[in-house]
């Protein structure tokens, strides 16, 4: 289980997370959602240690992981779907897939995470041997997933995940976001399009100016007329 304690943290003089706090149990799959400058980003930098916490803890499984760096956090199990994807644009899918396993020592179990991306995503079998910089966005984002699942991770934090998608594509990434996870690996997800995390997420974690403000399942957020008004678009 991932928790976010009390976090406070600080871009400069101005404060980004405000006292965050939120629990991602094991097999979950949660969002996060918020207007553009919430702090979103910034608590998946904060847990994977891109960015420093003042104050506050994050545990993995009871262990305190707060200020370990981030390769030590991607060996304890955490892998990142960064926003904007950062791929090597210029090397091929099957490098880029490689990339994502540099911490997994064992042969056979690369080839099993192999297969394991193969099945969820066919178009990156097909495509091994192209520069990862020539695909498509929704490519690109299946990229992005496929190489975090080749670290052999616990959890999954994905940023943004469906930005920048076609609606019929952001369902396949769910699909295999879904298969993922009934695998046993934990999500949390950042989510611009509140619609989706409604519909793809089991819990909802609201975020507005460096705050959690709001936390539940989606069929109890629903109720909230600011959330159906201000997120879904109702």
């Amino acid at each position: 289980m991932l928790e976010v304690r009390d976090v406070h943290s600080f871009y400069g003089l101005a404060k980004a997370l405000s006292g965050i706090s939120l629990t991602l149990p094991e097999g979950s799959m949660s969002s996060l959602i918020g207007p553009n400058g919430a702090g979103k980003t910034t608590t998946i930098h904060s847990i994977c240690g891109f960015h420093r916490i003042s104050n506050g803890k994050v545990l993995l499984d009871s262990q305190e992981i707060t200020g370990m760096s981030p390769e030590s956090v991607r060996g304890l199990g955490i892998a990142t779907a960064p926003e904007g994807r950062r791929l090597f644009s210029k090397m091929t899918v099957l490098e880029n897939l490689l990339m994502g396993a540099y911490l997994v020592r064992d042969k056979k179990q690369i080839n099993d995470l192999m297969t394991q991306v193969s099945s969820l995503f066919p178009t990156l079998k097909e495509r091994k041997k192209q520069l990862a910089g020539s695909l498509s966005g929704g490519e690109q984002q299946m990229l992005t997933i496929g190489r975090a699942l080749m670290s052999n991770p616990k959890i999954i934090l994905a940023d943004e995940i469906s930005f920048g998608l076609a609606p019929l594509v952001i369902q396949e990434v769910y699909r295999a976001l879904k298969i993922i996870n009934q695998r046993g690996v934990s999500m949390l997800i950042v989510e611009q399009q509140a619609t989706a995390a409604f519909r793809f997420t089991s819990y909802v974690y609201l975020m507005e100016q460096g705050r959690i403000t709001l936390e539940g399942e989606p069929e109890e957020l629903m109720k909230h007329d600011r959330i159906v008004s201000t997120y879904l678009g109702e």
